[in-house]
């Protein structure tokens, strides 16, 4: 019953008489317990990302006025942090970050993740994690394509040289690699082992790899922006890799890889809605 209507007819009620109000009272607090309380855990993309984005930062206010709880945490891969040890304490992270959101009240939990924040989301559903939807807005970070389409080399060398480090027992020295973000090459420092937990095509860093393993009780958002290089090869690439699900959704909108979490805010807070009803 929508608020302005139920307080109507409790007004009504008082008038009508006390014993009517009473249990009109209790019927309407038993109705507020019942509605689920839904908690976003918002996951930005990589370095140069972070939780100051201005980009995916705007949709927080959206989903707070929409009545959800949400964090919007400093992960492993932002600017300052990046990258802050391996792929499984990353998501070691998403779990406290949802315990959180749980001791907050969250009776559901969902995961929107932008750019990195994706494949992260799609991981941490795959492994189990209490999460019961996932929003994916403009993908990225795509270890695979890196390794074997991408022009630029500089992954695929780091990935190899990595590799052999790790088999000569020097996987626990930190050193120089690099990364592709946006078609730009970028450098890193990180033990060879913490790279290859976000790097190597087999890790679950790829959305190819997690996205079969999603549960299939668990819907997914996936929106991306026309103008944004993955909307060529999104589907094949993990999104028909994910488990049949009928509230599952993928959209396609005019936006670009940074814009994409603005221009689908109003969309995201219509399918959480959605997917989480009864």
């Amino acid at each position: 019953m929508p608020r302005k209507h139920l307080r109507r007819t409790l007004l009504r009620a008082l008038a009508a008489g006390p014993l009517l109000a009473s249990a009109l009272f209790t019927s309407a607090n038993a109705i507020a317990q019942a509605q689920p309380k839904i908690g976003v855990l918002m996951l930005h993309g990589k370095s140069p990302g972070s939780n100051n984005d201005p980009n995916m930062s705007r949709l927080k206010p959206v989903l707070e006025g929409a009545g959800m709880l949400v964090l919007y945490p400093d992960m492993p891969w932002s600017r300052s942090r990046y990258l802050d040890g391996n792929w499984d304490m990353a998501m070691a992270e998403i779990a406290v970050h949802v315990k959180t959101l749980r001791g907050q009240g969250a009776t559901h939990i969902v995961i929107a993740g932008h750019s990195m924040g994706c494949p992260a989301a799609l991981s941490f559903a795959a492994r189990g994690g209490d999460v019961q939807a996932l929003v994916l807005l403009a993908p990225g970070h795509v270890p695979a394509r890196y390794y074997s389409f991408q022009q630029n080399t500089a992954v695929r060398q780091s990935v190899d040289e990595a590799r052999k480090l790790v088999a000569d027992g020097k996987g626990d020295t930190r050193e120089r690699f690099y990364d592709i973000n946006q078609g730009k090459q970028q450098a890193l420092t990180a033990t060879a082992k913490d790279y290859l937990s976000y790097f190597d095509p087999a890790s679950d860093a790829d959305m190819g790899v997690s996205a079969p393993r999603v549960p299939a009780a668990t819907p997914v958002f996936t929106v991306v922006g026309e103008d944004d290089g993955i909307s060529k090869y999104a589907r094949a690439y993990f999104v028909d890799k994910l488990p049949a699900n009928p509230r599952s959704q993928y959209l396609e909108i005019k936006a670009n890889h940074l814009s994409t979490p603005v221009v689908a805010s109003e969309a995201v807070v219509q399918w959480i809605k959605a997917a989480l009803s009864p």
